[in-house]
């Protein structure tokens, strides 16, 4: 009885030592200097999977963070991977489909409810403005109690939504410049590739994308490309029984996205020095082996390749 009545005690203490509306976010990255990149997500598609998270990047310069697409649990893998939400300083959607938007709303809300205080700008093609305010118009009644009961900040001026209206130079701040071109994706019409010039290093996101001679120019001479991948032999086992529907997701996935070899075929034309793959398609256990992925992609690119990992840190 001792011990459960110690126990309890140590366990309240520990509660109310924390002030109201702070929690622990692990190491500060506002500390920290240089480029890091992190992949938090790296699975292909909307469905759940075991092994892998919705796409989501953290690119961390100079401690302020961007995030490059918000699948879902992307705040979860943030705190996994030790990236303060109180240093986001933007977010970058490549594309509106769910696995890449899924938790866009509740990233910001949850880095707001760990106490971020500086003001966040987000970029994506339209609606994303929309999609913005329709979050907090969601979410309206757990913001404003909070404001109300935990003395919080107001939560709309901290963020800062914007439509990307065309290619070029979309956003530029101290840490990065972030240069936008829209490369194809089906029938996901805008979809764009970002690509990131820090004091450091020059880094490229592809988005989803068929074979892209638009991404090839974006990514000439960069240190690193982060490229989604299509394993073409495991879509029938990805997509599952016959039918119809099923017939239209096979050809969707297979016109909208990049097989492994011609992914290496753009990181070579673009003579960049490091092909990091993400994205995988499928993301099942027959066909998601590491050598499956380096095998495709050496036919055309003799440079160093990463197969991503979720929380993996890129050097």
């Amino acid at each position: 009885m001792k011990t459960a009545v110690h126990s309890l005690i140590i366990f309240a203490a520990l509660l109310f030592t924390v002030p109201s509306g702070a929690q622990s976010t692990g190491p500060q990255t506002s500390t920290s200097k240089g480029t890091r990149l992190i992949l938090l997500g790296t699975a292909g598609g909307p469905s759940i999977k075991k092994s892998r998270a919705q796409p989501a990047n953290a690119l961390i310069v100079n401690g302020s963070v961007y995030i490059i697409d918000a699948g879902n649990g992307v705040a979860r893998q943030m705190a996994l991977a030790d990236v303060s939400p109180q240093a986001l300083r933007a977010v970058f959607i490549t594309h509106l489909h769910s696995d890449h938007t899924a938790d866009y709303g509740t990233l910001l809300l949850r880095a707001w409810l760990t106490g971020l205080k500086k003001p966040v700008d987000t970029y994506g093609p339209a609606p994303l403005e929309d999609m913005t305010k329709a979050y907090m118009r969601y979410m309206d009644w757990d913001i404003q109690l909070r404001i109300r009961d935990e003395n919080r900040p107001p939560f709309a001026p901290l963020v800062q939504a914007h439509n990307i209206v065309a290619e070029g130079v979309i956003f530029r701040d101290e840490n990065v410049k972030v240069t936008a071109v829209e490369v194809p994706h089906g029938a996901a019409k805008p979809s764009y590739a970002f690509r990131f010039d820090t004091p450091t290093r020059s880094i490229v996101f592809s988005g989803d994308t068929s074979r892209s001679s638009s991404l090839v120019r974006l990514a000439k001479g960069a240190d690193i490309l982060v490229h989604e991948v299509l394993n073409t032999e495991g879509v029938d086992a990805a997509v599952g029984i016959s039918g119809a529907a099923n017939e239209a997701l096979k050809r969707h996935i297979i016109e909208a996205h990049t097989p492994i070899e011609e992914a290496g075929q753009v990181a070579h034309d673009a003579g960049v020095k490091k092909l990091v793959l993400t994205h995988f398609v499928p993301s099942l256990p027959a066909f998601d082996k590491p050598e499956i992925w380096i095998r495709g992609a050496r036919k055309f690119y003799d440079g160093e390749i990463i197969v991503g990992q979720d929380l993996l840190e890129i050097e």
